[in-house]
């Protein structure tokens, strides 16, 4: 019995190899995209669509019973591309692939740049997720756009975020440049900076370069605290100091202390984390740094937090971080649910906040209280417990050496609050 197989072919530049064309003629059926239509000419085949994805699958698995379907896709199919899809539906044994030179490929020769230190997000038929996060993050970022995504409403969502931060150094720091309908006779290179951009309009077939100068580069205008910021804390992932994390009057987690909390959160590389009370933020700049892909929704209700929670974010650039203003656990309703949550002040309100965290929380997720007065410490693990969860408390005690000595010629020291870290586990 004949075993009929699937040929993927990559189309590039809007032309159909001859070689490429016989072997599709072979075939009894092609899936194709309206704009490689006319590439099919003369071809008396049966014609399938290739979208919805799910119907052209089903279309293909029945005319494979009699005969070859020819599949066209635009580059390198295995390249965010259909490719992938053929393979987990009809298995490798029934794919053969021919691969044309990549968007991609295409974009940066033409941009003229290399591309081996280049991240790549495609946001075709899939949710942006933390997108300010992943492309402020980066130097250089090319999205694969759709008409939802489309560069100038990119554009806008990242300078109004940009504005609502205050984070003018970034912004003058970013050139865009965008590839459309590469390739074909219509084919336009654009760029600009981000608010040109936002007011642009572009073809629906595109891709959008993000390049982002570094700070204290001839081009940035950073100011002496953030260059000041870029040759300490911005070097490293993990162990930021109390005087590089902007805060008022003393108030933020210290470093010891945040250490043996974000141990205890074990947070994974991507999800969601709740800070409740987030204070300064120490927490979750620390978490965002740590974990890029992990979004980070910081509960704080002061305008004093808030301050110094955008300017932490703007200052080392963590936009996987969302403020959320008001007061737990009201505002916790409309946030996704979370896999990690750090409660790290609570306003006499600890039952009420722990009951719908621990509710809410995912399985295996971490619920983490810092407790300073006694009577948290007391209370966290029991409503942890009641609420379904395994708790442990560890309390920590942290002397500071100093440079002075005392009268006896000792080394001084300077001890800081015991500090009790419940923990419960889901």
């Amino acid at each position: 019995m004949t075993t009929f197989k699937i040929l993927l072919c990559g189309i590039s530049g809007g032309r159909l190899e001859p070689e490429l064309r016989q072997r599709i003629e072979s075939c009894g059926a092609v899936a194709a995209a309206q704009r490689h239509h006319e590439l099919l000419a003369g071809l008396e085949l049966r014609r399938i669509a290739i979208t919805p994805v799910e119907e052209m699958i089903f279309e293909a698995a029945v005319a494979l019973q009699n005969s070859g379907v020819a599949v066209l896709a635009s580059g390198d199919p295995l390249f965010f591309g259909i490719g992938r899809t053929l393979l987990e539906r009809f298995g490798p044994e029934r794919v053969e692939i021919f691969p044309a030179v990549s968007a991609v490929q295409l974009a940066c020769a033409r941009f003229k740049l290399p591309w081996d230190d280049l991240t790549l997000i495609s946001l075709h038929g899939r949710p942006p997720g933390l997108l300010a996060g992943k492309v402020f993050a980066r130097p250089k970022t090319l999205l694969f756009t759709d008409p939802r995504r489309s560069p100038d409403r990119i554009a806008a969502e990242l300078l109004a975020l940009l504005k609502e931060h205050g984070d003018t150094d970034r912004l003058q720091r970013l050139h865009i440049r965008v590839a459309e309908n590469l390739g074909l006779p219509e084919e336009r290179l654009w760029q600009g900076s981000l608010e040109e951009t936002a007011q642009a309009k572009f073809a629906d077939l595109n891709l959008m370069l993000i390049e982002q100068a570094s700070a204290g580069s001839a081009d940035s205008a950073s100011s002496a605290d953030e260059n000041e910021a870029d040759a300490t804390g911005s070097a490293c992932v993990f162990g930021l100091q109390e005087d590089e994390i902007v805060h008022s009057r003393g108030l933020i987690t210290k470093d010891e202390v945040r250490a043996v909390i974000l141990h205890r959160l074990r947070l994974p590389a991507s999800g969601v984390f709740w800070d409740v009370g987030g204070g300064s933020g120490s927490v979750s700049v620390e978490a965002a740094r740590l974990c890029p892909e992990l979004a980070v929704y910081v509960i704080e209700q002061k305008e004093e937090g808030w301050r110094n929670i955008r300017a932490n974010i703007a200052r080392y650039g963590l936009y996987n971080i969302t403020l959320v203003r008001g007061q737990a656990p009201e505002v916790l309703r409309g946030l996704p649910d979370p896999d990690r949550i750090f409660i790290g002040g609570s306003r006499g309100l600890l039952a009420e906040i722990i009951a719908p965290c621990a509710q809410r929380l995912s399985k295996g997720g971490r619920l983490v209280v810092s407790a300073v007065l006694q009577n948290t410490a007391e209370q966290a693990p029991l409503l942890m417990t009641a609420n379904g969860l395994d708790a442990d408390s560890r309390t920590i005690a942290v002397t500071r050496e100093q440079k002075d000595f005392d009268e006896d010629g000792q080394p001084s020291g300077l001890r800081l609050n015991p500090i009790t870290i419940i923990t419960g586990k889901k």
